[in-house]
């Protein structure tokens, strides 16, 4: 475990996969709910790159899967 948030130096990067249709393209739309909550929970912290992509399904049937790389104390 490594405790809190404030062992975060920074968030570098993270990739969210969207469930889409073919016709649904605005998997970055979706992406940025999760961009703009990771910047509120950890400030200037939190800015990143970013990613989004689309696909056909995803394990467990969820909507939305999200990978980051942080780097951490």
């Amino acid at each position: 475990a490594l405790g809190d948030l404030e062992k975060i130096r920074r968030l570098v990067k993270i990739t969210v996969f969207v469930a889409s249709t073919p016709e649904f393209v605005e998997q970055h739309l979706v992406a940025n709910g999760a961009s703009d909550f990771l910047v509120a929970a950890l400030g200037e912290r939190g800015k990143h790159a970013r990613s989004a992509v689309g696909t056909a399904c995803l394990p467990l049937n969820a909507a939305v899967e999200i990978e980051a790389i942080f780097e951490v104390e």
